[in-house]
């Protein structure tokens, strides 16, 4: 059977529902393809339950140095099962969640493998979706005005470090651990590795984290890694930066053991399991892209600013298109792209406005141009820096590491970007995005009250310091 839709989603995922939503709003008729659960990888396997791994192990530490605010328990210890449990029901409620949104917007949903079709009988461009079931019924055929593709991406893997899911994991396979190794190589030490690296060494894990780069988060601000280093190896965490991974020395038995040039010298890193984490590669295959006139570049899916690709009625989103591979950039896409299909005439995105963050212990956050970029671009930048060791609230909180740093541009006065690492500061950077958005200048910023106590001092600190003007430093 064949049914019509304005537009048909292939992929269920933050995107790809959120993108159903704004349809559904738009007065679209909707359908959304999921070959999984809706809620992809970002609820699944992704941003929800890592969080709430972190989240216990914060708790953990924190009832560890219970003493240092006076209180004082028995016996400090941890169950992951039943961290593992808490993990899975918010992952259940945020489902439910998900799964009622799509009713109320009257959304179909059809759960199964979607695969684009070229011109055919029922359409005479390519782009008809023909579903083959989960429940083993008849494959339903679909016929959607526009399609958006969100597909989504996968933990990229080293050739010769095949993932077994037991001695060599993804972040796919550590999320379903059911114990914890007593030790852990991390390979890769962007944001998802090191977030997993805090989160382990804070549960107890001997962790080791091989980075090629010569820095670990090599995508932040240079201060920003720096800092980060410098508190993760005070916490325990060995860091080994510059270091290339031979995968065809690779030893499993009861360890695994893998060697790395490192600065010009072969070392031997051994543990129980190694998590590969170098990055994530976009679902592109097995869908029928190959029916269509779409284009490939570097493995992920050409778009113009409105997410249409070659073929004009299909559109891509999210992480299968490259660029920041962020659930909450994959759902603005998602919005633009269909307002674009509906002729609301939306304004393109600027990435640059996009507040990134890591839940790493310590946090770190940013938006916009780091120090180094901005001077590559030509501005001519002056900076503030305010620690969060001169911030009430952050030693109340018993976390005064860290600092907030803005960047400006000296000639106009704009901020150009800011970026934190310290206690909560994921929850902070949106204050520094919509100073972005509003081309804020950092008097503006200075003059906006903070509240006292407030960890958020330290940014009206920060901007006060860009022009040598901060209180209390």
């Amino acid at each position: 059977m064949a049914t019509e839709y304005d537009v048909v989603i292939l992929g269920g995922g933050t995107g790809g529902y959120v993108t159903a939503i704004r349809a559904s709003q738009l007065g679209l008729k909707t359908a959304i393809v999921e070959k999984e659960k809706l809620g992809g990888t970002c609820l699944h396997k992704g941003c929800i339950p890592s969080k709430a791994l972190l989240r216990s192990a914060e708790v953990y530490q924190t009832a560890l140095k219970s003493e240092e605010f006076g209180v004082f328990t028995n016996e400090v210890a941890f169950n992951f099962a039943k961290v593992q449990d808490r993990k899975v029901k918010i992952i259940d409620q945020l489902y439910k969640g998900v799964q009622f949104l799509m009713k109320q917007g009257k959304i179909d949903v059809y759960e199964g493998i979607g695969r684009i079709l070229g011109p055919s009988i029922f359409s005479p461009t390519a782009g008809t979706v023909s579903v083959e079931m989960n429940n083993g019924s008849e494959n339903e055929m679909l016929i959607p005005k526009n399609l958006i593709i969100a597909t989504g991406s996968r933990p990229r893997t080293l050739p010769g470090l095949e993932i077994d899911g037991e001695k060599i994991m993804t972040s796919d396979e550590a999320l379903a651990m059911e114990d914890l190794p007593k030790s852990i190589l991390v390979i890769g030490g962007g944001v998802i590795g090191i977030e997993w690296a805090s989160m382990l060494h804070d549960f107890g894990v001997e962790v080791t984290v091989i980075e090629y780069a010569d820095r670990i988060i090599p995508t932040e601000d240079r201060e920003i890694s720096k800092e980060m280093q410098r508190l993760l190896k005070k916490k325990g965490v060995k860091l080994v930066t510059n270091a290339k991974v031979l995968p065809e020395t690779l030893i499993k038995d009861a360890n695994v053991s893998i060697t790395a040039e490192v600065k010009g010298e072969q070392k031997v890193f051994t543990a129980e399991k190694m998590l590969v984490s170098v990055g994530r590669q976009a679902n592109v295959e097995g869908f029928g892209l190959e029916n269509t006139e779409i284009q490939l570049d570097k493995g992920v899916i050409v778009t113009n600013e409105f997410y249409q690709t070659k073929e004009s009625h299909i559109y891509a989103i999210g992480d299968c298109i490259g660029g920041l591979q962020l659930a909450h950039v994959a759902s603005h896409e998602g919005i633009l792209a269909v307002e674009h299909i509906a002729g609301e005439d939306p304004t393109p995105m600027d990435y640059r406005l996009v507040s990134k963050c890591i839940y790493s212990a310590p946090e770190a956050a940013s938006v916009g141009y780091t120090e180094e970029e901005a001077k590559e671009n030509g501005f001519h930048v002056k900076i503030g820096k305010f620690s969060f060791r001169a911030i009430g609230k952050a030693l109340v909180y018993g976390e005064a590491d860290g600092f907030v740093k803005i960047i400006a541009d000296a000639d106009t006065n704009d901020i150009l970007g800011v970026h934190m690492i310290g206690p909560h500061v994921t929850d902070m950077i949106s204050e520094a995005g919509l100073a972005r958005v509003l081309d804020a200048t950092p008097w503006e910023v200075a003059h906006t009250i903070h509240p006292h106590p407030t960890l958020s001092e330290a940014i009206g600190e920060a901007a006060l310091a860009v022009d040598g003007l901060s209180i209390h430093s």
